[in-house]
């Protein structure tokens, strides 16, 4: 016989492994790397977070939910700083692709 925890944590997993989904689509569908990193991290870390509730609730120790809090913690520490990072390089690296042809453009006109 199944109890409330196991109907928690299937619902739970489901609904993460769909968000876990929606993250790899959103990754495979969009172009652009700052569209991609935003699937990645948003819809990435809130499915893991809800793998992890799923965890809780099927073992239900007081070690298990100290183990779930950990991991969604550094979910949501990790995952921003990562785009973040990820973001300010690509950025970076347009900048300055974009001044290398501007520079390329001037001489020409000489």
């Amino acid at each position: 016989m199944l109890t409330m925890n196991d109907w928690v944590a299937a619902f739970l997993l489901l609904s993460g492994a769909c968000f876990c989904l929606v993250a790899a689509i959103g990754l495979i569908r969009f172009g652009d790397l700052f569209l991609r990193i935003h699937a990645a991290t948003k819809a990435g870390a809130f499915g893991g977070s809800l793998v992890a509730l799923a965890c809780g609730f099927h073992f239900g120790t007081l070690s298990g939910w100290l183990h779930t809090v950990l991991i969604i913690a550094f979910f949501y520490v990790t995952a921003p700083v990562a785009a973040h990072m990820l973001g300010r390089q690509e950025f970076l690296r347009m900048k300055r692709q974009n001044a290398a042809e501007n520079v390329r453009d001037e001489s020409k006109n000489d």
